[in-house]
């Protein structure tokens, strides 16, 4: 095991993980303690190929994430019918708050309502339907949608 990798059978058992791969579990459900365990160091966490059915949540505010097209395209393939999702404070997520601007900001939302049809609430706003016509009409939904299905 490298150092500050791991994919002990107990991840609890191993603090200050800079990655932690979950795959090939057969996990049910997120092991949110053991996650929690790792919250100050941890960068990666691989949950695939797991008996995940419904995440419909994911919250990853303030954060490093600075590549929106790659990061909603993992999502996508990771979690196709994921509900919520909160970016907050991150640089793939401008807003007021971290220094992008008002048009920034909606760009953002169209891409990510854009390209993950099933959203009903982007950080702490709900996806309207005007926003997912409008989203569709700026962004012609990429094979992200398509991919989805093929490497579930």
């Amino acid at each position: 095991m490298e150092s500050g990798t791991a994919t002990p059978a107990n991840p609890a058992q191993v603090l200050g993980l800079r990655r932690l791969s979950l795959a090939y579990q057969g996990l049910e459900e997120i092991p949110y303690e053991s996650i929690l365990e790792q919250r100050e160091t941890l960068e990666v966490l691989d949950l695939s190929y797991n008996l995940l059915e419904d995440v419909t949540t994911i919250w990853i505010n303030k954060n490093k994430i600075s590549n929106l097209p790659i990061f909603v395209e993992e999502i996508c393939r990771k979690f196709p019918n994921i509900k919520i999702l909160s970016m907050m404070n991150n640089e793939a997520a401008p807003s007021y708050f971290n220094g992008g601007t008002l048009t920034q900001y909606i760009d953002y939302r169209l891409y990510v309502i854009s390209q993950i049809p099933s959203l009903e609430v982007l950080d702490d706003t709900e996806v309207l339907e005007k926003e997912r016509v409008q989203a569709r009409k700026t962004y012609r939904q990429q094979r992200i949608k398509d991919n989805c299905k093929k490497k579930r």
